[in-house]
Order: structure tokens, then sequence, then C-alpha cells
């Protein structure tokens, strides 16, 4: 019984994400396939397409943080790691001005959405999750890299 309504209790959330997904716009003409903004209760965050982290990480401004649990592996200068599910019980590792620069990102981009939903709620403006995590990280050819944990 705890798996079935485990199940469904994720199946709901991922539906939640999934409906939010829906209502991405573009940010602009020139951006239109490295970043999305993605519309979510109390604000929005932005849907990053690995290319234009990659680039973004060139030139890192923003706080890098790893929400998958449980680990399995990293991108190259991942700040923090904080479980997708803590990050609101986590305000002592997360920037104290809620207009900072912050990026999410997860094994598949699900965890780092909801992530990301919970930062906006908490009223950070300035969030991004890594579209298709580190799948699709991988699949486009950038590294991942293990540390021992």
């Amino acid at each position: 019984m705890r798996l079935k309504v485990s199940t469904i209790i994720l199946t709901v959330a991922m539906a939640a994400v999934l409906a939010a997904c829906g209502k991405a716009e573009k940010t602009s003409p020139a951006a239109s396939d490295d970043v999305k903004r993605i519309e979510v209760e109390g604000g929005a965050f932005q849907d990053v397409m690995p290319a234009r982290l990659n680039e973004m990480l060139k030139k890192k401004d923003f706080v890098f943080i790893n929400v998958h649990v449980p680990y399995q592996g990293e991108i190259a200068n991942t700040d923090l790691f904080i479980p997708y599910d803590r990050i609101q019980d986590q305000p002592s590792q997360l920037p104290k001005d809620k207009k900072a620069k912050i990026v999410l990102y997860c094994r598949s981009g699900y965890m780092s959405a909801l992530a990301a939903q919970t930062l906006v709620k908490l009223n950070y403006s300035n969030v991004g999750s890594l579209h298709g995590g580190m799948d699709l990280w991988e699949k486009d050819g950038y590294p991942l890299q293990t540390v021992s944990r």
C-alpha cells in the first residue's frame, strides 16, 4: 500500500511539473533555443538548455546547486548539494539576496524543476533549472564527474 501511495503522489507531482512546463514562453528571439520562461505559482523560473549552461559556466556568476538524490554524479563547478525536497529547509545555504542568480540541476530535470518552483515560492526571482538534467547534459556531449561523497 505504501508503494501505491508514493507512486500516486509522484504521479500527481509530475503532472504538476508537466503542466507548468506547458506554460513555457520563449524569453527572447535570440535566446529561443537556450532559455525558456516557465510560469509557476508565485512567479517563474528559467528552463536552461545544456549548451546555454555550458556558456554560463565559462563566466560563472551564479550559485550552482545539484538537487538530485541520491548522488549520481555532478557537473564541474557545482557549489552546493541540497536535496530537492529539502531546499526550503536549508535557508542558511541559500543566498540571502532573493535576486541572486541560482541554477539547479538533477539527473533528469524533474527534481530541479520542483526545487525551482519551491525557490520561486520563497520569493527568489532569478532561478534556473537545467532542462533534461544530467541526462541531456551528457547526451549533448558535456562531461560529468563523480566525487566520493
